[in-house]
């Protein structure tokens, strides 16, 4: 995970957030899941240790981990997921998968009031 600490001892809270986040994700990995949930999983930190978060995720993806990950970031959905549900005041407005998916299309659901009003 190539998580950098000053001593075995350092609290994670005392990291930086990509450590931070690397953390979380090898506690995850030392249980029996085949289900993650990542919600912002690479918000507030900086392009390395973002990059390094996709790897880890690609990674537990090829393993056959399910990967649901909540974003914000535009250009992280479009580039890490196979499929996309959109939602909209706490409702499903639409689906996509990786072919058909652009931002135009995501920012169509994303502003439906309801699964009907995108078409």
């Amino acid at each position: 995970m190539d998580t950098k600490a000053v001593t075995i001892f350092d609290k994670a809270s005392s990291l930086s957030g990509g450590n931070q986040q690397k953390v979380v994700v090898a506690k995850l990995l030392s249980s029996d899941l085949k289900v993650i949930i990542l919600d912002e999983p690479t918000k507030g930190v900086d392009v390395g240790a973002k990059a390094a978060i996709y790897e880890i995720m690609g990674d537990l993806a090829k393993k056959g981990y399910a990967i649901i990950m909540i974003s914000s970031e535009m250009p992280e959905i479009l580039g890490m997921s196979d499929r996309i549900v959109v939602m909209c005041q706490g409702k499903v407005t639409g689906e996509l998968n990786r072919e058909e998916a652009t931002q135009e299309g995501i920012l169509k659901y994303a502003m439906a009031k309801s699964s009907g009003d995108a078409n």
